[in-house]
């Protein structure tokens, strides 16, 4: 069945292509497996609650009849305002058009949530921008901006509200512009398209343009907002929508709903934050975490931008899926919402996610895999400017900048191919991790650190849980031992100024650029000295070997410019006086790295990388390999070109002056 929808009818019908819907919820309440709900050009301002799912084999499918020409959005547009003073101009808002959900007495609160300043889920756009909440009227007419945004001329766009007498009071401070002459919009609902129940399984959502929602703040251990997501289920594509504008979460690949186990340290306070997310973990399977049931989602070709905490997100509802080919830029500038969660990509528990061919740039973060990422690859991406604008302060309660930041991890967790360029590049309390044929402009961070704390004198070690193999079944639960590294076939440029040289490796914003960091950890012979040998185990000899750090691999590396060098590195490039020209050019939607460093590799080849070299992850006892256990032979690149036998190192098979990377 083909249902139609017009937001420009002329009236309700009955969803024929004659007598079209009004609104994608009628049709969305009706649609069941094998049927397609096209949607013509127009603003549907709704939010759509699909109550069936499809089936693997007969989906149901969404789709904009003219891509990104069908706009679902939880805005509404705010008139009749009036000049308060000067440049402040206020208007109100029957708090009864909110209905059970306002966003203005919502604050963004909860798990791991650390901002000290009151904000709400609410927001005011002005010309599809989201204006900047401030903590008074007095704030709002000063019109300053935020100390802390990346964009400070945005930041001086200025709102505050408050309730009087059953009513929603705004005030907003708009500088030289008349809001009764410009697009100024509110945030009404929480979602745009998102289902309320478990298991709405196999939904394509095709072409359209989401934006604008009052989403929650969106921990793992609590249900997970987002403008569009398929909850707790299997199977959706979202494929070539634009999505921006989101207060927290554009997409969420969500967490199930369990009213045990939603915001718990908040609301109860009694348990670690850390022991809640193992419950949450082993609740999942009580809440049907299998394979079978949950994840395999795709997301693809999508555009990503301007949300206030993750343009992804998700915890456990994203097992086995798959991020690709998507642009996903400007997440959490404003520095007004701060906490443990915020990224372009935020994950928990990204079981064999695979992230490919995205173009990554200007997030407080690029990618942040936390906890379990145990399978998941990130490979072919171009991630550059993951980090505050020069000058900028780092806001009290925000996360700090990385491209690729993988924490608390047993492994396998590939980082392969990509194009690495900001002052952060790899930030890793984990282990088990592969970084194979990447260029790294950037340094290796939190190395060794960022894992247990200190608590009553004494450590607090963060077991987190490791997996069967290719399944969601836990193996079992260990502290990070850090280390279990493998690193290979990469260029290292130090590319940005060093000018802290205080600060380690084990600090988020080291800057040095290269692997001696990695000097601390042992060889292979070395950590397996203890085990060798023909008599019986000792359990008490053996329990300094047990708790020791793990080994790494490291070789096939080129460093420039004064990178580092791991001690034990064999068979290695090194030429400390030659400063690569590294440029990112854009034009006419195409960007192009210009650099010279093909003359200075040309003659510098490594080995073929593959499975059985890498091995196996120490605690899963995983090899890295592709999610079907099916070995991968690293003679691909950046572009999925071959490489010959003797390959260079670095993410290209061959190396031009100027390279196309990116093209939208």
């Amino acid at each position: 069945m083909i249902y139609h929808v017009d937001a420009n009818a002329f009236r309700d019908g009955d969803g024929s292509k004659e007598r079209p819907f009004k609104h994608i919820s009628d049709a969305a309440r009706i649609a069941v497996a094998g049927d397609e709900v096209l949607v013509e050009r127009g603003i549907y301002r709704e939010r759509v609650v699909p109550r069936n799912g499809g089936t693997e084999e007969k989906p149901i499918v969404y789709r904009s009849r003219e891509k990104l020409g069908a706009v679902i959005t939880g805005a509404e547009p705010l008139k009749d305002w009036t000049r308060l003073d000067g440049n402040v101009w206020t208007a109100r808002v029957e708090n009864g058009v909110f209905g059970d959900y306002n966003p203005y007495t919502t604050r963004v609160f909860g798990d791991w949530y650390f901002a000290p300043e009151i904000r709400h889920t609410g927001a005011v756009f002005l010309n599809d921008r989201m204006m900047y909440e401030c903590d008074s009227l007095d704030d709002c007419k000063k019109g300053e901006p935020n100390p802390f945004a990346w964009n400070p001329d945005e930041a001086s766009y200025l709102w505050f509200t408050e309730q009087d007498n059953g009513e929603t009071v705004l005030y907003a401070n708009f500088h030289e512009l008349d809001p009764n002459k410009e697009n100024v919009e509110i945030l009404v609902r929480r979602n745009c398209f998102m289902p309320d129940e478990n298991g709405i399984n196999y939904i394509t959502v095709s072409g359209f343009n989401i934006n604008k929602a009052a989403t929650t703040w969106a921990p793992p251990a609590a249900y997970q907002d987002g403008m569009i997501g398929p909850h707790w289920s299997r199977g959706w594509i979202i494929e070539d929508c634009e999505i921006y504008g989101s207060r927290c979460c554009g997409i969420s690949l969500g967490k199930y709903r369990d009213p045990e186990n939603d915001m718990y340290f908040t609301v109860k306070k009694v348990k670690s934050p850390t022991q809640m997310e193992r419950d949450a973990v082993c609740r999942g399977q009580y809440h049907g975490w299998l394979k079978e049931n949950i994840g395999h989602h795709i997301i693809r070709r999508c555009h990503i931008h301007h949300c206030e905490q993750t343009g992804i997100v998700g915890r456990m509802g994203g097992v086995f899926s798959t991020i690709e080919d998507c642009e996903i830029h400007h997440i959490c500038n404003s520095q007004q919402l701060g906490g443990a969660e915020t990224a372009g990509i935020k994950l928990h528990a990204a079981i064999d996610v695979t992230i490919r061919r995205n173009h990554i740039h200007h997030n407080i973060m690029g990618i942040w895999l936390d906890w379990q990422a145990q399978g998941a690859r990130i490979t072919q991406n171009l991630l550059h400017d993951n980090a505050r604008p020069e000058g900028k302060e780092q806001a009290k309660g925000a996360m700090f900048n990385t491209d690729v930041f993988i924490e608390v991890g047993h492994g396998p967790t590939l980082i392969d191919n990509n194009l690495l360029l900001s002052p952060v590049s790899i930030t890793i309390p984990s282990e088990g991790i592969a970084c194979v044929h990447n260029l790294v402009l950037g340094s290796f961070s939190l190395i060794n650190s960022g894992v247990d704390s200190i608590v009553n004198d004494q450590r607090e070690p963060r077991y987190t849980p490791y997996h069967i193999r290719h399944r969601t079944e836990v193996a079992g639960f260990m502290t990070i031992l850090h280390g279990d590294d493998r690193i290979y076939n990469n260029i290292f440029v130090q590319h940005f100024k060093v000018t802290d040289t205080e600060k380690t490796a084990a600090n988020a914003d080291y800057q040095v650029v290269g692997t001696a960091p990695f000097d601390i950890f042992p060889t292979y012979e070395e950590w397996y000295a203890p085990f060798a040998g023909d008599k019986d185990p000792d359990m008490g000899t053996l329990a300094s070997a047990h708790f020791g750090h793990l080994p790494v691999w490291v070789d096939g590396n080129a460093y420039f410019g004064g990178a580092t060098i791991y001690k034990n590195e064999a068979h290695k490039l090194s030429d400390d006086s030659f400063k690569p020209l590294i440029e990112l050019i854009e034009k006419d939607g195409k960007i192009s790295l210009k650099t010279d460093l093909g003359d200075a590799v040309k003659d510098f080849y490594t080995n073929v990388i593959t499975t059985e070299s890498l091995g196996c992850a120490f605690e899963p006892e995983q090899p890295f390999e592709n999610p079907d256990g099916t070995p991968i032979t690293f003679d691909s690149d950046y572009f999925g070109s071959h490489r010959n036998t003797a390959p260079l190192p670095g993410p290209f098979a061959e190396y031009g002056e100027e390279t196309v990377v990116w093209h939208k």
